[in-house]
């Protein structure tokens, strides 16, 4: 068994545990009970009021500078900073986000790469956020196809074995220890079909070689849908309906999920879970293309979970006629560029409506509260009395004032006040 002092000093423990306690403290809140609720009316489609929520880590080194950490071993360190920003989304920002009583880990498992790797090349700004050019693969994608192969998985006991111990160790006696795990973000396949062929190629070749792209999506399809089945049957999988993190910017309370059949303390199923679609890289695409490309791939996948969210940055009101055909779709991103007009006359109350407000508001040098009420206002009065909640996600810096994130909550609950009463 490993030695905890390979991970973490003795001083370390102490200073993990006292910000522990105080993130169990933050648990035991009664906000808590009524957050939980309010998500799974919003998920059940019978939402009072819109919920907000507030992501950190695009700006996680002004939130919480690597320079302030005081633990020495990098484990440590690590868990410090997530503790100390968890105590602040609770001190500051203040959204809705659910605290539950436990602390949680993953299982470890490893991937292959589809048998042709890709190669990126990132600039000397990689470690923040850098751009990269990659080198795809797939040069003749008539014969290149061919040579890809299903991504081979590999669970790592010792490594899943040692993040339970170290937690267990440390803060087992303040809050239970819990496996969670999320192995994917997107069955979308776009991006990995983007990676292994190139942007523009991907694109033109809906036009001059349409044959050898669906033969790359017909194989993306069945390699996922290979995946699927490999964690499935290797009892892998856990339920993701509370505070665990779905779609693009969500939270997956609900009661319908897991399944009538599920046996609590079993493996999940992928039809007890959630599960994201998007298609990003096609924001350029015309919805016929989109849909004789793209769609009819994802929604094989797709319709094998409990329920659906579809979309992160593409305006999905384009697509409305094409994505409403999954059957199992409840909630929907709304991207800054989408026509949140039209979206919202599309979905009424059959979907869950999530917004996600230009960050551009709260990463620009000029504190502007105007445009921010502006902005949200405009949201309510097209949503009241929908099934809303909004996801301030995608924020790169605060120009070092951190205090942004929870004022931008004040304004939003201000707003909801005056617009929805």
């Amino acid at each position: 068994m490993p030695n905890i002092g390979d991970y973490a000093t003795a001083k370390d423990i102490e200073i993990i545990r006292e910000l522990a306690d105080k993130v169990a403290a933050f648990t035991a809140d009664p906000v808590n009970n009524e957050r939980r609720d309010q998500w799974k009316k919003i998920n059940s489609l019978k939402g009072e009021r819109p919920m907000l929520l507030v992501e950190t880590g695009g700006c996680i080194d002004e939130v919480i500078p690597i320079s302030t950490l005081v633990c020495e071993a990098d484990w440590a360190r690590g868990m410090e900073r997530g503790l100390r920003n968890t105590i602040f989304c609770n001190e500051v920002v203040k959204d809705d986000h659910v605290m539950e009583p436990r602390f949680s880990y993953g299982r470890v498992v490893n991937a292959t790469d589809f048998g042709l790797p890709v190669v990126l090349h990132r600039g000397d700004n990689a470690e923040h956020l850098g751009s990269y050019v990659w080198d795809a693969p797939l040069k003749d994608l008539a014969e290149d196809v061919k040579k890809l192969r299903f991504r081979e998985y590999t669970f790592d006991e010792e490594a899943t074995n040692l993040q339970k111990q170290l937690l267990e160790e440390t803060v087992g006696d303040i809050m239970p220890v819990v496996n969670k795990n999320g192995y994917w973000w997107t069955m979308g396949m776009t991006w990995h079909a983007i990676c292994l062929m190139g942007l523009q190629e991907f694109m033109m070749a809906m036009y001059d070689q349409p044959e050898g792209l669906h033969a790359l999506m017909s194989f993306l399809r069945d390699e996922h849908m290979n995946g699927l089945d490999w964690f499935e049957s290797n009892g892998l999988l856990t339920v993701n309906n509370e505070d665990d993190y779905i779609g693009s910017g969500s939270v997956g309370y609900t009661d319908e999920l897991p399944q009538k059949d599920y046996v609590p303390g079993q493996p999940a199923r992928l039809k007890d879970m959630w599960v994201l679609s998007e298609s990003q890289e096609t924001v350029g695409v015309s919805t016929p293309m989109f849909e004789e490309f793209v769609f009819p791939y994802q929604q094989t996948l797709v319709e094998r979970f409990g329920l659906s969210y579809y979309g992160c940055c593409e305006p999905v009101h384009e697509r409305w006629d094409v994505i409403k055909r999954f059957t199992n779709l409840r909630k929907i991103s709304v991207s800054p560029w989408c026509n949140e007009e039209l979206i919202a006359g599309h979905m009424g109350k059959d979907y869950v409506y999530c917004r996600k407000p230009n960050p551009t508001l709260v990463s620009v040098d000029t504190w502007d509260e105007k445009l921010i009420r502006n902005d949200l206002r405009k949201t309510l009065t097209i949503t009241k009395g929908m099934n809303v909640e909004f996801s301030l996600k995608d924020v790169h810096t605060v120009c070092d004032q951190p205090w942004r994130l929870g004022r931008w909550v004040e304004i939003a609950r201000e707003v909801i006040d005056e617009v929805w009463g």
